[in-house]
Formats: structure tokens, C-alpha cells, sequence
């Protein structure tokens, strides 16, 4: 668990920092840890024909958290924040000790659907508690910080799961979760409750969380083989019947006067950007260091420990912008990662790959972290959750897209590379295989950075935040 220095909050606000940093930590923690252990797994559980299932242990987590995030979001500003962070802790670290007992991998699979559901709750719900608990100007620096300390899971995580893979099982992955889980809990129940006033007594917009649920559920599946259109038919229609929903609903569970929020609007597709370009500089480049210069998995994990430090600690730095910089900041953040990427794919000497991946990875860090802080600073804080929920949302989704589409959802890294996202903002939706694909060219996530920047810099000045 992460230690806390003080920083001069309100005692409650401290909680709220803890529970927010040791869940995302142990969330993060367990999405890496598992990527090592995933052969092991299946050579374990898999059994015959147990090859086809594997993949849903990472893609049916994935699926259930990304796809809940908006309701997650909404149910924490209606029914309480604290009471819903308790929930999603209490979720996770139960269906944590059951993967770490299941005889099968069918039920494996359902417990990490859970376990997913779980992880839906984590991260908005801890968000809006944090910055409802803090002082007005003061949750900025506060979401920083803990997005900072939840980052370290992304250092230690595949140290911890190959150590106690070789030493242990791959069952003690999931029971190291537990207690993380447990503690997250209990440092949420020591922070002052908060919900959405005006809403009281309302109830959650089912119609709304129905359709929203399904139409991520259809996107998440476009970039599988078979019945393509099919889903994106569905992902459309499910959409078209959510935007009518949340427009006759008495208390919709998306404002959609959300996406009228210039700020809000360009920091999340921002972001999207960022995390998407996170997830695949954290596949490509242990992948090149094992495929293009022979390096076995330990050395390349311990090689990864600059550029994954240097994403962690995107979060404090994030924290520090001001709310009227924050869309400059993101500007500047994409370009840099754009140029780190580009200089990625063509260089040969294992110091310069490590040195660009590096620097690609702290601007991207930042840029994933500045929006959520940025985020939470433009809108209301009644409503912190559901719009952390749909930022969550959006980057989850855009990063798996991504990835999918570009060919790497077939990679036991992407399960990795998905945590990472989490760190930074997101997971992927996808269904990765455990087969080595072809290394992809981190070209088209540095084109897709150097033009955000320029989107980015051209809408700010039209900005006001």
C-alpha cells in the first residue's frame, strides 16, 4: 500500500487520497502482475481446448469494467461515493480470492467479469469522493498525487507477478490483491460521504444505463472476426436510443449539456489520444527489446522500470497545472510524445530506444493524468462522478480500439499494456490471444499525437476554461 504524507488536507480528504491511490494501485498492480503469469495460467487451467478461453480472462475483465464505467459513475453521485467505492473494493477483492481458487478456467473467466465490475466502481467513484472531499482549488494536486501513488503498480507489477509465478503460484497474484482491496475499504470509510443533492431521491435512469451498457458492449466487439457490421449497426442504434433516453429523462445518468463543456470535451478526446499512444509504446517497446535485440522477459521488464517510472510520474506533475493551463498543457504534452514515438520505430541502438521511449512516456504520462485532474476541475462537483465515469469510459474504449485495430490484441503484453492505460486514464476492450505477433510500428499512434496537438492548440484558443 502506498504511503500518505499529509500535504495539509483536511483529515477526511487524506482518507479519501488513500482509498483513491490504494485502489487504483491495486488495480494497476494486479493488471500487470497478471501478464507475466497468463502462459503459466493457462498452461495450468487450460486444459484442451482451454487455448479459446484464455483470452476472456484479460478481455472479459476488461469488457465488464469499461463498459460499466458510465453507471458506476452516476451510481456513486446518486447513492454515495464513499458507499460505492466500498462496494467496488469489496467486489474486487472478493472476486480476487475466487480466481485465486477456481478450478477451471470457465470459472475464472466469471470471476474476473466481476472482478471487472469492481474495478468499474473503483476509479470514478474514488475520483468524486476526492474531489468533493478536498477544498475547492485543492483537488487538483490531490488527484495527482494519487494518480502518482497508483502508478507505482505500474513499476512493480511485473516484478512482483514473475517473482511470485517462479516462487510461489499464480494464484498468489490474485490473493496479494486481497488485501489491497480490503484496505481500500477501510481508508474509504474513514472519508466524509458526499452524493448529488439535487438528485436525491431520484433514481438511476435505467433506460439510459441499459442502452449506454449495450452500446459499449457492441463496440467493444467491432474489432473481433465476424458479424463486424452487425456490431457497429448495434453500437449505433443503442446510441441513437440513449442520446433519446437521456433527453426525455427527469435526471438522465449523462448530462448530455456534458459535451457542451468545450473544456471538458477537449480534454477527454485528448486524453483518448494519450492513452491510446500509452498502451501501445508499453507493448511495442518490451516486445522490441525481446524481438529486435534478443533481451529474455526479466531483463526487458527490468529495462521498462525509466519509461514506466517516468509515466507514474505523470500524475503529481499533472496535478499542478492550473485549470486555465490545462488545455495548453495537453497541447504541448501530445506533441512531445508525438516526436518521442516517431523516433521509436526507426532507431536500432538499445540507449536511444529506451531514451525516446522514455520521454514519450512522461509527456504521455501527464497527458493521461491531466485528464481526469483537468477534467474534474471544469465540471460540477455534484456531478464529479458521472463525468469522471464517462472519461473513464471514453479512454477505455478509444485505447482498445486502438490497439485491436492495429493488429496487437492477439499479444499477452496487451493485457499488460491495458493496465498501463488504467494508470494513465483507461484499459482496452479487446481479446488478446497469447500468441507473438508481428511488433507494429509505433508510427500511427505518433501521427495520431502530432495531430492532437495541433487539434488541441487550435481549439484552446477558442477555450476558456
Amino acid at each position: 500500500m502506498p504511503v500518505l504524507p499529509d500535504n495539509g488536507l483536511p483529515s477526511q480528504a487524506r482518507w479519501a487520497l488513500a482509498a483513491l491511490a490504494t485502489g487504483s494501485f491495486c488495480v494497476q498492480l494486479d493488471s500487470f502482475a497478471l501478464n507475466l503469469v497468463l502462459p503459466v495460467l493457462r498452461a495450468d487451467l487450460g486444459g484442451p481446448g482451454g487455448g479459446g478461453v484464455t483470452p476472456w480472462v484479460v478481455s472479459g475483465y476488461l469488457l465488464a469494467a469499461g463498459s460499466l464505467m458510465p453507471v458506476a459513475g452516476r451510481l456513486a453521485d446518486l447513492y454515495g461515493r464513499r458507499r460505492m467505492l466500498v462496494l467496488g473494493a469489496v467486489l474486487f477483492g472478493v472476486s480476487a480470492g475466487l480466481c485465486a481458487v477456481v478450478p477451471s478456467m470457465t470459472f475464472l473467466v466469471a470471476a474476473r467479469v466481476v472482478q471487472g465490475a469492481g474495478g468499474a466502481l473503483i476509479m470514478p467513484a474514488g475520483l468524486a469522493l476526492l474531489t468533493n472531499a478536498c477544498p475547492p482549488g485543492a483537488g487538483r494536486r490531490a488527484t495527482g498525487r494519487a494518480l502518482g501513488l497508483a502508478g507505482l503498480g505500474t513499476v512493480c507489477g511485473p516484478f512482483v507477478g514473475g517473482a511470485l509465478a517462479g516462487s510461489a503460484s499464480w494464484r498468489a497474484v490474485f490473493w496479494l490483491t486481497v488485501p489491497l482491496a480490503a484496505a481500500t475499504a477501510l481508508c474509504a470509510c474513514r472519508a466524509a460521504e458526499s452524493r448529488d443533492a439535487a438528485a436525491a431521491g431520484r433514481p438511476l435512469d435505467i433506460a439510459g444505463a441499459v442502452t449506454a451498457t449495450g452500446a459499449l458492449v457492441c463496440l467493444a466487439g467491432v474489432p473481433e472476426r465476424g458479424a463486424v457490421w452487425g456490431r457497429v449497426g448495434g453500437a449505433l442504434l443503442l446510441g441513437a436510443l440513449f442520446v433519446r433516453a437521456e433527453r426525455r429523462a427527469a435526471a438522465p445518468l449523462v448530462d448530455l449539456g456534458l459535451f457542451r463543456n468545450r473544456p471538458y470535451v477537449v480534454l477527454t478526446a485528448a486524453g483518448a489520444v494519450a492513452n491510446s499512444a500509452t498502451v501501445v509504446l508499453l507493448y511495442v517497446v518490451p516486445m522490441a527489446l525481446q524481438q529486435g535485440h534478443g533481451w529474455s522477459v526479466p531483463v526487458a521488464g527490468a529495462a521498462l522500470l525509466a519509461p514506466a517510472a517516468a509515466l507514474a510520474a505523470g500524475g503529481p506533475l499533472a496535478g499542478r497545472v492550473r485549470p486555465g493551463a490545462a488545455v495548453p498543457v495537453m497541447a504541448v504534452c501530445l506533441a512531445v510524445s508525438g516526436g518521442a514515438l516517431w523516433a521509436v520505430g526507426p532507431v536500432t541502438g538499445t540507449a536511444a530506444l529506451l531514451a525516446a521511449s522514455t520521454v514519450a512516456a512522461a509527456a504521455l504520462g501527464v497527458a493521461g493524468a491531466l485528464a481526469l485532474t483537468g477534467t474534474q476541475a471544469v465540471v460540477r462537483r455534484e456531478r464529479a462522478g458521472e463525468a469522471s465515469g464517462v472519461t473513464k469510459t471514453v479512454l477505455t474504449v478509444t485505447a482498445g480500439l486502438g490497439l485491436s485495430l492495429m493488429g496487437t490484441a492477439g499479444a499477452a503484453g496487451a493485457a499488460g499494456a491495458a493496465g498501463a492505460a488504467g494508470a494513465a486514464g483507461g484499459g482496452a476492450l479487446s481479446s488478446p490471444a497469447l500468441s507473438s505477433p508481428a511488433l507494429p510500428s509505433p508510427v500511427v499512434p505518433a501521427v495520431a499525437c502530432l495531430v492532437g496537438a495541433i487539434a488541441v492548440a487550435l481549439a484552446g484558443r477558442r477555450t476558456t476554461l
